[in-house]
Parts: structure tokens; sequence; C-alpha cells
């Protein structure tokens, strides 16, 4: 019986994080050696749809190159060897750390050769990791491709590529319509192609120019090719040790109940959020501060506060905020999620939200712990460890928890960007859990907005860089009819029902909301993670979930 394509897909994945973990527990391997090549194997029969042209034998993928180095180290692709390690006191020394902004963790650059790049997210992380890398050597192995000859001799194109670059690096004023015609023929693309990539990159805050990352993937690849020089990747052995045991997780969780213990809120009614770290601030305070009466006006000011607009309210807000109840925890764990605390028994108002009206008896009052996005595993991790009881001095103090709400962004099947879902289960990809839950959010909630909104269940995938259109249609066409994927939410519902129905750390009847917004819709073409940021859109989905979280917690 011939398999379908979803099937060697899912296979395909299966191999990958099988070879990844082996990979990870011998410490060390060659990305073009026989280990790496069963990697590259694996993710060209899987051809994800974030990797767009990787599949192409000639053709570089620009927009799924793009994606990667923002989410990597400015300048890995010069690096050699790149070692993955566990915080490992490198944030004390000398060395600058570079944090890329779309996927924050501390990397060290050692010298020209070496890159060493923080893994305290857990497993996903790593694999995450692992899969950008592979990429970058099949490109490299492109570039390498298209600029030698037959014979294996270095061409014309290739040559001259290197003095733009050289040019570049030194300061040197070149043509850059020039310097893109032969860079062109080394990445088999259009001359007009490169012109737009060449200015993509440009603007990018966390990337080196174009010339210089397919000059130096390539030189990488022609020197392993043609003078047995060998890229590596390896990892610490500290790292080995601790992944899995929730070290960094520990740490996170004991500041956040410390900190309530310490202001006389850890007995208070608590509602836990996982967000990002400005909708719960800016819809409660500008109800609060500036007087916002409805989901309209909160709206209109946060668009005002993402636009940087001239009336400042985002200062307005972040001044009141901190003289009435807010209390911000940046990270120091090495989990790279900000938490932040809101007392609502120093609010002025009687009200939360307009219409929301808020217990008299200030010991009655909500306290909000509003934790920002996690990364696949990890949130089983951190999810777990605060939802224990905090001890101190022999004495155990529970978390009076209410509610537990997630709020995220995920990729959608049916729509497009920044439409809705609301999910009934989570079904985690590639094992047995499957996570059906009472959803307080609905349907109706969240509709009437001019926005499209899905329920049904959400597939929580092992990694969104590794989701092709077979595996994606199965799940939207199949009897498990979802509407999205994402990264955590199984990993929530892990910790919420341990806590919850077994361990009896909260109690059982702990309310659950779940909304998503879309940022990216794989199976559409130009609508990939790889696309690009929501930007504006990303507006009203995040301030219309947050207000619809915060209204059904209390109306």
């Amino acid at each position: 019986m011939k398999r379908t394509r979803a099937q060697e897909s899912r296979a395909a994945i299966e191999r990958l994080y099988i070879t990844m973990r082996h990979l990870f527990n011998r410490g060390s391997y060659k990305p073009m050696g026989v280990s790496g090549e069963g990697l590259i194997s694996a993710l060209m029969t899987l051809s994800p749809e974030i990797y767009g042209s990787v599949t192409d034998p000639e053709k570089l993928e620009l927009d799924g190159l793009l994606y990667v180095m923002e989410r990597l180290p400015k300048g890995i692709e010069e690096c050699r060897y790149v070692r993955l390690i566990s915080r490992e006191g490198y944030e004390t020394s000398h060395l600058t750390p570079l944090v890329p902004p779309k996927r924050k963790r501390n990397c060290y650059r050692l010298d020209d050769q070496i890159m060493y790049v923080e893994m305290t997210r857990g497993r996903s992380d790593i694999y995450d990791i692992l899969t950008h890398l592979t990429f970058l050597y099949i490109e490299s192995r492109k570039i390498h491709r298209n600029s030698t000859d037959p014979k294996g001799k270095i061409t014309s194109n290739w040559t001259m590529l290197e003095n733009f670059v050289r040019k570049e690096k030194e300061g040197e004023e070149f043509d850059i319509e020039c310097a893109s015609a032969y860079l062109s023929h080394i990445i088999g693309r259009t001359f007009e192609e490169t012109i737009a990539a060449t200015k993509r990159f440009s603007k990018s805050s966390n990337s080196n120019s174009l010339f210089s990352i397919v000059y130096n993937l390539g030189k990488l690849a022609i020197e392993e090719a043609s003078m047995g020089l060998d890229r590596e990747i390896s990892f610490s052995a500290t790292l080995r040790e601790r992944i899995g045991h929730h070290v960094y997780g520990e740490l996170w969780a004991e500041r956040i109940k410390e900190t309530l213990l310490e202001n006389g809120l850890i007995s208070r009614p608590l509602h836990i959020i996982s967000a990002n770290l400005h909708s719960v601030l800016n819809t409660i305070y500008a109800h609060q501060a500036l007087g916002a009466k409805s989901f309209e006006e909160v709206e209109a000011i946060a668009t005002d506060i993402s636009l940087k607009a001239k009336n400042n309210h985002g200062k307005k807000i972040q001044d009141y905020a901190e003289k009435h109840g807010f209390i911000d925890l940046p990270d120091e764990s090495g989990t790279n999620i900000g938490v932040q605390i809101f007392d609502t028994a120093h609010l002025e108002k009687n009200t939360l939200i307009p219409g929301v009206e808020l217990p008299k008896d200030p010991e009655k009052r909500p306290v909000f712990v509003v934790m920002d996005y996690a990364f696949g595993e990890q949130a089983y991790e951190c999810f777990d460890e605060l939802l224990k009881p905090y001890s101190k001095d022999g004495r155990k103090y529970p978390l009076n928890v209410i509610s537990t709400s997630i709020m995220g962004k995920a990729g959608i099947l049916h729509g497009g960007k920044g439409d809705l879902m609301v999910p009934d289960s989570h079904v985690f990809e590639g094992t047995a859990d499957n996570y059906p839950f009472r959803n307080e959010l609905k349907k109706a909630d969240l509709e009437g907005y001019g926005l499209g909104v899905y329920q049904g269940s959400m597939i929580t995938v092992l990694g969104t860089s590794l989701q092709n259109r077979d595996i994606l249609t199965y799940f939207m066409e199949s009897s498990w009819k979802a509407v999205g994927l994402e990264m955590e939410g199984a990993h929530y519902q892990k910790a919420i029902q341990s806590a919850s129905k077994i361990r009896g750390n909260i109690r059982s009847n702990v309310k659950v909301l779940y909304a998503y917004y879309a940022s990216d819709n794989p199976l559409e073409t130009g609508s990939t993670l790889a696309s690009g940021a929501l930007g504006m859109d990303g507006v009203k989905p995040t301030y219309l979930i947050t207000y619809k979280i915060l209204e059904k917690l209390f109306k």
C-alpha cells in the first residue's frame, strides 16, 4: 500500500526528532557529515512551507532565509563552529551578548570561527535552532554549487561577489545593482528578485546584508569541500545535564511567588494570563488612567501607542500603573519570560474595564499575573512550576488560582492573518496526547467585530518550521477538524490538568480561557510566517482577545 504525502511527511518529522535527540545525546556532529545528511534528507522530504523553495537544487529560498536570520545571532553565517550551551556564566564575562529580537536568547561570538548560543527554553528551542541551521546548510550547498563550474573551479560571479563583500566590509562604496547582478547568478534568482531581497535584508536590524550572508555561507561550504575544513555543531555537557529538569522554570516561578508573598498577594484570588506584556496593561489602565469607556476606545489608544503617536498615551499609562498596583518583573532566570503583576486593590475606579464591577472588599479584589509568551515545551516547565504551592521557612502557601487564560499567536487553517481561533481541545502532534477542555471563551464572544472567528481543535505542533501543506491539510480535512496550529497549548493543558485534577495544587474547577489570533496561514502562498509580521493589523485581534478575557472572567 502506497503511503500518502501526509504519512511520508509525518514520518520525516519523526526521523528529524529522533535524529536530533540522538545527536544531542552524542554531544556533537558535522552538519555535512553522515549524521547531518540524515537531518538534511528528512527536512528535504518534509519540505516545510516556511522554507519555500528549499528543495529547489539551484534557487535560494530568500523569504525563509530572512526569517531564519532574524531568529539566529547576527553573524552566525560566518562561524564554522556553533556550540549550544546552558546558562554557564558567560553573562558575567566581558563578552557582549547578541540577542536576536525575534527569538530572545543570549549568544556570544568568541572569535571569527565560533558562536555560543544559550539554550534555556527547553527542547523545543534546541529543535528549533537545529532545524534553522539545517536549512542554512542546505542553502550553503546550493551557493557552493552555483559558484563553481563542473570541474570545481570558482566562477567569475563568485570572485566578483567576494570583491563587493570586501568593499562593503571596509566601508567603500560599490554599485549595488552591479553587485546584485552577480549575486543573482549565485542564488539562482532573477535580478528583480535579488534587488527586492537585498532591500528586505538591509531593513533587518538583526541581519547582515544579503551579499555578506550568501558570501559567508558559500565560503564555509567551499572550504569544507575543497580543504576539508568541516563545520561542526556541539552541545555543552551542562546543557545535556540540565535539559528537561525545569532548572530555569523553577527559578522563574519561585521569584513570582516570592514577590506575591512579599506583597501580601499570595492568598488573594489569582488570575494567570499568558499573553504579551502590553495588552493587559494597556487595556486595564486605558480605562483607569485615560477613561476609556469601550473596547473601541481601548483599541484606538493601543493603536496610538503602537504608532508612537505624539499624544504619549503609553507614558501616561505606565506612570499611572506604577502608582496603582502594577509590579514589573523582568526575567532574571534565563527563561526570557517577563512577568507583570496587577493588584486591582490599588485601582481608583470600582470597575476593572467598562461594565465590569470590582468587589468592594480590597481583600477580594483579583490579582493578575501576566506572563510573556513561552516557547513550546517551556510552557509546561514554567506553568507546572508556577502552579505548585510556594514553600518558605517550612511553611507551604498554596496559590488561590481562579483562572488560567492563554492568548497566543497561531497559524490558521481557515481564514487569514488577524482572524481568531477559539479551541475546544488541543491535539499534540506525533503523540497520543489529546486534551479536551471546557473553554470559558466562546466563538460568539468574539464575533461582530469584523474579524473571522473559527472554533474547533488546535494542533500543538513540535515546531512551526516543520509543518507542510500535506500534514496541515490532513488535520484540517479529516475528522480532527483542526482550525489552527501552535506550539504551546497542549503543554499548558498538561500542566493545568495535572495541577488541578491529579496533584490538587489548584482548585479542580479552575476556569480555562483560550483564544488565538492568526499570525499566518501556512496553507496560503505568501502568508506563511516567513512573509513577515502582522504589524498594525495585529492590534485589533490582540486587544479584542484581551478585552474579552477580562470581561468573561468577571461578567
